[in-house]
């Protein structure tokens, strides 16, 4: 699949590849699998049957790290993982040579610009803190977040280019008016998810027939009607 995919791409864009896994061996065969195929970068998760210490997440990303020369960024995502990492070990992690980013979930309390703030002084000059949740996305950018880890631009590339600009612009009232025609999306996603909406969005786009790998479940043909709506408000 990856192969695949660099293939289609064909240099013009860089691709980072996801190597998240039980095990940090696995983990590891799938970063330099990456790394020879191609890959410009890797995203990993702390994925684990049993919940991770810190310093057993810390150990998990240092050995990961250190096993090709492509940069890394940290996935941040306790909703699935049930890990949440601390600041201090955020420190850690980004401290190693190749680890160049996170990507963070929308914070359960508090503010980005908080949270943004905190975080600066505790992670080297240059270090990518980005953003995941679509819908809070723009926000993140006005706040000075260096990153989106968009779902919506795998579909809407050009129409999250343009969101993404207005914002990283500064440009509060533009980034207004132009998210207004993603607001049936978001509320989708917020609904049901991103993984599910996305597939049910590009099947009704005609862009494939793949369906959600079980045992997540397609959406329900009740959702038909707010889908089609949110596709047509993003290509008015």
């Amino acid at each position: 699949m990856l192969e695949t995919a660099l293939e289609i791409v064909g240099g013009r864009v860089p691709v980072v590849v996801g190597i998240g896994a039980l095990r940090t061996g696995d983990a590891i065969a799938l970063a330099r699998h990456a790394a020879g195929a191609g890959a410009a970068g890797l995203l990993l998760a702390p994925v684990s049957y049993t919940p991770l210490t810190e310093d057993e997440a810390f150990a998990h990303y240092a050995a990961v790290a250190e096993a090709t020369a492509l940069p890394l960024c940290i996935y941040n995502n306790p909703s699935t993982t049930r890990f949440t990492f601390s600041r201090q070990l955020l420190a850690r992690i980004a401290a190693l040579p190749q680890v160049e980013a996170v990507k963070m979930p929308l914070p359960a309390s508090g503010t980005i610009a908080e949270e943004i703030a905190a975080l600066r002084p505790t992670l080297p000059e240059g270090f990518v803190i980005g953003y995941s949740g679509d819908w809070g996305c723009s926000r993140a950018l006005l706040d000075h977040a260096d990153a989106w880890f968009s779902v919506a631009a795998g579909l809407w590339p050009d129409s999250t280019l343009t969101l993404s600009c207005a914002a990283q612009a500064g440009d509060a009232a533009g980034t207004a008016s132009t998210e207004e025609r993603f607001r049936p999306l978001w509320q989708l996603f917020q609904r049901h998810g991103s993984l599910r909406v996305a597939h049910a969005c590009a099947n009704l786009m005609g862009l494939t027939e793949a369906q959600p790998q079980r045992p997540i479940l397609p959406l329900p043909d009740s959702e038909a009607p707010a889908l089609r709506a949110a596709i047509a408000a993003m290509d008015a």
